[in-house]
């Protein structure tokens, strides 16, 4: 991990999972080799939930740069000098306050030189707009405090990885409907050369190869299904490969996540949420791990929601987490900062 810091790790929804699972991972930190991360949280509020779930967890409030050193025998905590009071399953009016407050100070504790990363526990979208939250969601909120932090505009790819897997919708959450109207060639090409630029750099692969999903039933056929593919994917394609970018396609979908077809690509491009949702979830549910690229740090988060029927049981699968972490360790091994891509 870089310079020996910690991860940052955020409250995510307080009323969710995320604040079980932190608790939980840190008890398992021996077990897994588990880098060392601190939550930026409530003390209090975290020490009532480990009560509740009956885990011997000690907490420590920190400043960042002693929680490396109180990670093996505390949970280091960063303050958001603010009071958390939700309970498991129920969202009340200090949840949002507390998650986006945690999300800033991880971020800039990372900008600060002071963590190598941040990791995001799950937040409630629909909480957050309640409160007003301006963004569409936790990825364009990163990326919106990474161009106010540095003045440089940033475009986030969202990549959904796994040792079996790595996929990237390039159209995210828009209903289906909508999905012809806003890809373009020119969001593929972005969006691939991002890709390509941070798998080489934070993943470590040489030379990338980018299999790029058709938007149509096989890929279109030239046309005879649908015109997208050959006057919207292809053009995006061409344009990859003449920037020196391993990219093939459109290619049917239906044909690129079976074993053999996995193995010929780093990374599949799809061109709609699920299309590229479905294949990671049913090879990889409980550890696929969700990556920003094209920020100027890295941020990994579990591939899962607040889950908040399953707040304050302690059944909630720790896995995705302890991969987050694991991945965010790595690929802060890899690279120093990045400059965004456009």
């Amino acid at each position: 991990m870089s310079d020996g810091l910690p991860l940052a790790l955020t409250l995510g929804e307080p009323a969710g999972i995320g604040p079980d699972l932190s608790l939980a991972v840190w008890l398992k930190r021996r077990t897994l080799h588990l880098p060392p991360f601190y939550i930026v949280g409530d003390l209090d509020f975290l020490a009532e939930r480990a009560r509740l779930l009956k885990l011997d967890v000690p907490l420590k409030r920190v400043d960042p740069n002693e929680a490396a050193s109180v990670f093996d025998r505390a949970l280091p905590v960063v303050s958001l000098d603010a009071p958390v009071t939700a309970r498991p399953g129920k969202p009340d009016d200090t949840s949002a306050p507390a998650a986006i407050a945690s999300i800033r100070r991880a971020v800039a504790d990372v900008l600060a030189g002071d963590a190598a990363a941040v990791v995001t526990n799950p937040i409630a979208k629909n909480v957050l707009y309640r409160a007003d939250f301006a963004d569409p969601g936790h990825t364009e909120f990163l990326a919106r405090l990474a161009q106010e932090a540095t003045g440089q505009a940033a475009m986030p790819v969202m990549l959904l990885w796994a040792p079996e897997l790595a996929v990237v919708p390039v159209t995210i959450h828009i209903p289906l409907r909508n999905v012809i109207a806003e890809l373009t060639t020119d969001l593929i090409v972005r969006t691939g050369r991002i890709v390509a630029h941070d798998m080489e750099r934070r993943f470590g692969v040489a030379r990338p190869r980018l299999a790029v999903a058709g938007l149509n039933p096989h890929a279109g056929e030239d046309g005879t299904i649908g015109d997208e593919d050959r006057d919207i994917v292809a053009p995006a394609v061409r344009q990859l490969q003449a920037d020196g970018i391993d990219a093939r396609g459109p290619l049917p979908a239906d044909t690129l996540f079976h074993d053999r077809a996995r193995a010929l690509y780093d990374v599949a491009l799809c061109m709609y949420h699920d299309q590229a949702l479905i294949p990671i979830k049913t090879l990889a549910f409980d550890h696929g791990v969700n990556v920003t690229l094209g920020l100027p740090f890295v941020r990994t988060s579990p591939d899962h929601g607040t889950a908040f029927g399953l707040a304050g049981t302690g059944t909630a699968n720790p896995a995705s987490l302890i991969a987050a972490l694991k991945l965010a360790a790595r690929l802060t091994e890899s690279a120093p900062a990045l400059v965004p891509v456009q």
